[in-house]
């Protein structure tokens, strides 16, 4: 039996339609996916500029934060010597931003499928994943004004900022690395809330836990033995501790062995989970 090949009105075959290679099959895509993310990282950059009230958590809370702990309770807590106190406070509370400066990114990014701006984004020819990282890009650059601002003021109230310089900036690069890594959680709540209210709800009574059930206001071994557990396997502890001996000195290669290791589980654990859940919500 003979297949006749369909005919158009002319008379003639249909010529075979070209296929149109995808984003995956054409060739430097890796390269223009990061393009696309570092433009998506611009707007929202743009975005934070023109709205300079969004970086109160990054630029004047850590101040407020210091002055309190290290005023307030650095006398009780070190029997009078507020000095050594912010000594031992400084990398724990750098910790502690790094954790709740997340809570933006992923109320933003709730708000912004809210409005409609990921409809645009699916219509463009970009990656999936391409709004996503280039939000956790822009992100970057909060964590570094987080890093700065506390620095320089730890710095005037008498903080040994080059008391180990080299130390100083390994505990820099470890705390903006932990934060990358950490916010993906922040993605992947954002995504699945209902709202950005509820993203800052859910959010803040998770990253309080880990803040202060940790070490960074106190030392492990005043605490009771159940927290203490908790506490050794809290990630906030072991970066913070980590930093801690980088910056004033002390151990440091147990507890950034830890800390490497929670980076690595958040970014296998929650990526996909963002990217899930992203797909099933834009």
């Amino acid at each position: 039996m003979t297949t006749i090949a369909p005919t158009s009105q002319t008379g003639r075959a249909p010529r075979p339609t070209p296929s149109v290679p995808t984003a995956a099959a054409r060739p430097g895509t890796a390269r223009r996916s990061v393009r696309h993310a570092a433009v998506v990282a611009k707007r929202n950059l743009i975005k934070t500029m023109r709205t300079p009230e969004q970086l109160i958590d990054v630029t004047l809370q850590p101040v407020i934060f210091l002055l309190l702990f290290v005023y307030v309770f650095g006398g009780a807590i070190s029997h009078g010597s507020t000095h050594s106190y912010l000594e031992y406070l400084l990398p724990g509370l750098l910790g502690q931003g790094v954790a709740l400066g997340s809570i933006a990114l992923g109320t933003n990014l709730n708000t912004d499928i809210e409005k409609g701006i990921f409809d645009r984004f699916r219509s463009l020819p970009i990656a999936r994943s391409t709004p996503l990282v280039g939000a956790v890009l822009a992100d970057f650059f909060r964590y570094l004004i987080l890093v700065v601002v506390y620095l320089g003021a730890g710095a005037i109230m008498g903080f040994s900022v080059l008391h180990s310089p080299l130390g100083t900036l390994a505990a820099i690069g470890l705390m903006l690395a932990f934060a990358l890594c950490f916010c993906w959680i922040a993605v992947f709540i954002g995504m699945k809330a209902r709202t950005s209210g509820s993203v800052q709800g859910i959010m803040f009574l998770m990253v309080l836990p880990l803040s202060f059930g940790s070490s960074t206001f106190a030392p492990t071994s005043t605490m009771p033995g159940w927290l203490q557990a908790f506490v050794k396997v809290n990630p906030i502890s072991h970066l913070v501790d980590a930093a801690r001996g980088l910056m004033v000195g002390g151990p440091v290669a147990h507890d950034l062995y830890w800390t490497l290791g929670w980076m690595a589980g958040l970014l296998v654990v929650f990526v996909p989970l963002a990217m899930r859940a992203y797909n099933r919500r834009a």
